[in-house]
């Protein structure tokens, strides 16, 4: 009976224990993020695809926290190429010298369009990395005091999305900007799994868009991405 009650105590204590310290990164991050401005640039992961944008993880996140928010999301947008001729614009290369320049936070959300772009070409995948490596001293440049972050695109089983997301750690790793790694079996969005993506996604072949209740199940891990680049 000792052993139990022993057993008891310490699973209490444990409970206890994690229960006030997620109040208290929920307190800190509050405190930290609020009124504070955050620019979120990319494809249509951004700009939401076929939802409203306040439909996004990243715009219920600033609006919890009220912190002023920016999209500049496009749909088709790509990191290195140049979709103007295609009907979604040119490349976040050029896109990015639009942001506010007194963003308190900066997160990069793109390469899903780039994978499907470079499939297995090398010479592609080269001109990615060179692109990806510009856009990032640019963007540190032009906002040298934002916290910046880079959110990859999901686990998808085609050619292209691997490579891509190895150079997209790579190239910020250089930089020393922190990645939110989507492109992992651990990962909370399952978007191999066709049962999944009708919950989740904008339909049942969507391997890109999350709906509403698909970004409600990704806020909390943005949050915490949010929370550790606080704490870098």
């Amino acid at each position: 009976m000792k052993k139990k009650a022993l057993f008891l105590t310490i699973i209490t204590l444990f409970t206890v224990s994690a229960i006030y310290s997620q109040q208290t990164n929920n307190s800190d991050i509050a405190e930290i993020l609020k009124g504070k401005t955050i620019n979120v640039i990319g494809d249509s992961y951004v700009a939401n695809h076929k939802r409203p944008r306040s439909e996004s993880w990243h715009s219920k996140l600033a609006q919890k926290y009220g912190m002023v928010y920016n999209n500049y999301g496009r749909n088709g947008g790509c990191v290195a190429f140049d979709r103007t001729k295609d009907g979604f614009g040119p490349s976040l290369m050029v896109r990015h010298k639009d942001m506010a320049k007194d963003a308190d936070f900066i997160l990069i959300i793109a390469g899903h369009n780039d994978a499907s772009k470079i499939g297995n070409s090398k010479d592609s995948l080269s001109m990615f990395a060179d692109s990806l490596n510009i856009l990032l001293h640019s963007i540190k440049h032009n906002h040298p005091n934002a916290e910046i972050g880079y959110v990859t695109p999901w686990h998808i089983d085609r050619a292209g999305f691997s490579p891509v997301v190895k150079t997209i750690k790579k190239i910020c790793r250089k930089h020393n900007i922190p990645v939110l790694n989507n492109y992992s079996k651990k990962s909370i969005i399952k978007v191999r799994d066709s049962e999944f993506r009708k919950k989740y996604f904008q339909g049942a072949n969507d391997t890109a868009h999350l709906n509403n209740a698909g970004h409600d199940l990704f806020l909390p891990v943005g949050k915490d991405f949010i929370f550790k680049m606080t704490c870098q």
